[in-house]
């Protein structure tokens, strides 16, 4: 396992539909959420955006949580309970983080390596060190400013 600076926090709605609507998430795509925290992303990618989601968390806690609200809210996702660095990414059609800067360092190679080309990643707050977003959208949220990055795998 892989020992990442990353707490939970999280994200505000209107900041999930930002990240989706950057991302472009079309129906039917496959939609990973890296550290899926409470399911918030994935809960409005596969409702709102018809996206096959899929949420990666590797805390019990969380994925019980997550699988509470699945439930109450009549979502349909796959969870993977597993630490990030251990699931395979080649068939995502998009990728959702909101780790780190030291997590998204040691995310890049596995990106590099699995992400299929034309993939996106959307990042919060945090860059991909060596890869240069292809859009940024400034976010407001509780009154403090936020970031929003999207790369494409060329």
């Amino acid at each position: 396992m892989v020992n990442l600076d990353v707490a939970f926090v999280p994200t505000p709605k209107r900041i999930v539909r930002a990240m989706l609507q950057l991302a472009s998430v079309r129906r039917g795509e496959t939609l990973f959420d890296l550290g899926a925290g409470d399911g918030r992303i994935i809960i409005e990618a596969a409702r709102e955006f018809g996206a096959k989601a899929v949420g990666v968390e590797i805390a019990p806690d969380k994925i019980r949580r997550i699988r509470e609200r699945l439930t109450a809210t009549g979502t349909k996702a796959e969870l993977i309970e597993s630490d990030i660095f251990k699931v395979d990414l080649s068939s995502a059609d998009v990728i959702t983080i909101y780790l780190s800067e030291s997590a998204n360092a040691k995310l890049v190679q596995k990106l590099n390596k699995e992400l299929r080309q034309g993939g996106r990643i959307v990042s919060l707050d945090y860059t991909l060190p060596g890869w240069t977003p292809k859009r940024e959208l400034e976010v407001s949220a509780s009154g403090i400013r936020r970031t929003i990055y999207l790369y494409k795998k060329e």
